[in-house]
C-alpha cells in the first residue's frame, strides 16, 4: 500500500528551493569551503609523533594510501576513517574539528555546514564544538547507487538514520530496511551493518551515533580542538 503524506511532493519541494536559491533566499550548502581531512589525519599523527609508517601498522592501511590521503590527493570512505580513527584512538569526530572554541549550544545554520568529501559523496558534522560529544550528528549526501561496501561496520552504541531524500537500503544483521523519505531506523551499532544509495540519483540522510565506549571519546579533542 503507498505511503500516504501531507507533505508537498519532492519536484515541488525542490523546485520552490531552486528559486529560493536562485533569489540569493536559500544559501548553498557548498559555500562552506569543505574541511581538509587529510591535514586533520597529519595532524593527529603527529600530535602522537607517529610516522605514516607506524600509522599504517596500527590502522592496517597502506602507507601510500594514508600518504594520499594526508596530501588531499584522494577521498577516503566512511570506513578508512574508521580505521585510522580506531588506530589513533579518537572518535570519527576529530577529523571534522575546525579548531573553534568548544561550545554546550551548537547552532549550525545551513550555510555554515562544512561538508567532507568522500568516494561515496559528503558528509557534514553537526555537532563541531560540542562539548563533551556525548551524540555525534551527520548530514549526509549519497552518490547515485554509492554503498559502503559488503564489509559490514561494527561500533559501540546506536545509530540513528532518518532519511530526508532519495531511497537508502541499510542491512542489519542480513536483514535489508528501506529508507524513503521520513522513514527512520534506529539500532544497536554493535550489529554489524552496511548500507546502500538504491536511487540513480543522490540521497541524503541525517545519522545521528552515540557511542557507549569510553575510548571512542577522546576529552583532549572535545574540550582542546586543534586547528586543522
Amino acid at each position: 500500500m503507498p505511503k500516504s503524506s501531507n507533505l508537498p511532493s519532492r519536484g515541488r519541494l525542490f523546485g520552490r528551493r531552486r528559486r529560493l536559491r536562485a533569489a540569493g533566499l536559500v544559501p548553498s550548502v557548498l559555500s562552506m569551503p569543505p574541511v581538509n581531512v587529510g591535514e586533520r589525519v597529519r595532524a593527529l599523527r603527529e600530535e602522537r609523533r607517529w610516522s605514516i609508517r607506524e600509522l599504517a601498522e596500527a590502522s592496517g592501511l597502506a602507507m601510500n594510501t594514508l600518504s594520499l590521503i594526508e596530501n588531499a590527493k584522494t577521498s577516503p570512505s566512511v570506513s578508512t576513517l574508521q580505521h585510522i580513527a580506531h588506530a589513533l584512538n579518537v572518535p570519527l569526530t576529530a577529523f571534522f574539528e575546525s579548531g573553534a572554541p568548544p561550545t554546550r549550544i551548537v547552532h549550525t545554520p545551513v550555510n555554515r555546514r562544512a561538508p567532507v568529501t568522500f568516494a561515496h559523496g559528503t558528509l557534514a558534522d553537526l555537532g563541531v564544538g560540542l562539548t563533551p560529544r556525548a551524540v555525534q550528528p551527520f548530514f549526509v549526501t549519497l552518490e547515485p547507487h554509492a554503498g559502503s561496501g559488503t564489509q559490514p561496520t561494527v561500533h559501540t552504541g546506536y545509530e540513528f538514520v532518518y532519511c530526508l531524500q532519495g531511497r537508502v537500503t541499510y542491512i542489519i544483521q542480513d536483514r535489508a530496511y528501506l529508507l524513503e523519505p521520513g522513514d527512520s531506523l534506529l539500532f544497536e551499532s554493535h550489529l554489524p551493518h552496511h548500507w546502500q544509495n538504491v536511487e540513480s540519483e543522490p540521497s541524503q540522510v541525517l545519522i545521528v551515533l552515540y557511542p557507549t565506549e569510553t575510548r571512542e571519546y577522546s576529552s583532549e579533542w572535545h574540550f582542546e580542538p586543534k586547528a586543522a
